[in-house]
């Protein structure tokens, strides 16, 4: 920003000319705000948050490693998967003092229940099965750089024993360092794959297990590109109702459907 000059001429305000508008005076700093404020603000470099305010990378107002420059500073890119840019996170997640469990028995069951359901939502939209405690701790879910908060580890394991105690989670190591997350549980996921059979009339087909989560037949139904493990889960639970067979096949393993 240009300093202004001390003198009087410089110091008495311009008179507009005929014809013209007044000019606005720009606020100190106000480049630097504009250039920040992405779509509200003019027109955002390819690449980089659109938000204004992004709640998952805390982008606006940090120093900037990375980026071109943009207005008076950098602007760092955005950390956060392209899905998340629509995800709606809820209020809570705004609110800092959600991301300490509180004490109290009855504030805390409703905070535990708030965090499942943001758990599921989020690993749901981001079609997340396995994660490792680690990522799940670096992620946005228990991040929110924007207000610089973030649910402590041992915390996390709360909520996360709490989604196990629901039926939503399964640890996979005996050091619950991993896990695999079920926003739709393994019976639900054989429903639709069983729908799916029995609409196209493949009674008694067999598939591989890559045909079923990644073949082209299956590319507009909800269960492509299911994880293997998750996959199985839902095959055991179709084989239990006596609806498809697992088997072994000379490139892996397969599912006949009766």
């Amino acid at each position: 920003m240009r300093i202004a000059a001390t003198t009087t001429a410089a110091k008495s305000e311009r008179l507009p000319q005929p014809g013209n508008p007044p000019r606005r005076k720009r606020a100190r700093g106000s480049r630097g705000l504009r250039s920040s404020m992405g779509a509200r603000g003019g027109e955002l470099r390819p690449g980089f948050c659109p938000e204004p305010l992004c709640g998952a990378c805390g982008a606006r107002g940090e120093p900037l490693r990375d980026g071109p420059r943009v207005g008076a500073g950098r602007r760092k890119r955005c950390s956060a998967p392209e899905a998340m840019m629509s995800f709606e996170w809820p209020w809570q997640y705004s609110f800092p003092p959600f991301f300490t469990l509180q004490p109290n028995v009855d504030t805390r069951q409703k905070q535990l229940t708030a965090w499942c359901s943001l758990a599921l939502s989020y690993c749901r939209l981001n079609k997340l099965y396995t994660m490792t405690v680690a990522e799940a701790q670096e992620s946005p879910l228990f991040n929110n750089w924007k207000l610089q908060r973030k649910l402590p580890l041992e915390s996390i394991i709360v909520v996360l024993e709490e989604l196990r105690k629901k039926g939503n989670l399964e640890w996979l190591d005996k050091n619950k360092s991993s896990f695999l997350i079920m926003w739709r549980r393994p019976e639900e996921w054989g429903k639709l794959i069983y729908q799916w059979v029995s609409k196209n009339g493949l009674t008694n087909s067999v598939f591989t297990l890559y045909e079923l989560s990644n073949g082209d037949d299956t590319e507009n139904e909800e269960f492509h590109g299911l994880e293997e493990s998750m996959l199985l889960r839902a095959l055991q639970a179709l084989q239990q109702d006596h609806k498809a067979e697992i088997i072994t096949l000379d490139d892996g393993r397969g599912v006949k459907f009766f």
